[in-house]
């Protein structure tokens, strides 16, 4: 099994944690617009650490806003495999191509 998929079954666990034994609990607990904050929070950091040209801290804060992604993924039911299929679907097909495909 994959850390991907490792992490997505322990946040899977979490939503029926009690809010007090879990960070990730606690966003549960508190909603979409807590859980929608974070991940606009954490892309400000990665754009931050990107400018600064501070490539471990980029690693570090694209590793925070994917974490705040898959717990998304998962108040939404969704699984990163959802996520890795629109992935696949996508590749070999040019940038404008898929684009363009979403206008129509």
């Amino acid at each position: 099994m994959n850390t991907l998929q490792q992490l997505a079954d322990v946040l899977e666990q979490r939503k029926d944690a009690d809010p007090d034994s879990s960070y990730v609990a606690q966003l549960y607990s508190k909603g979409l617009d807590k859980i929608l904050k974070k991940i606009g929070e954490e892309a400000t950091e990665v754009v931050m650490a990107a400018k600064d040209g501070d490539k471990d801290n980029v690693v570090y804060e694209v590793a925070d806003l994917w974490f705040h992604t898959l717990v998304l993924l998962a108040q939404q039911d969704l699984s990163p495999d959802a996520v890795l299929k629109e992935l696949d679907r996508r590749f070999g097909l040019s940038g404008l191509e898929e684009k363009a495909s979403r206008s129509e």
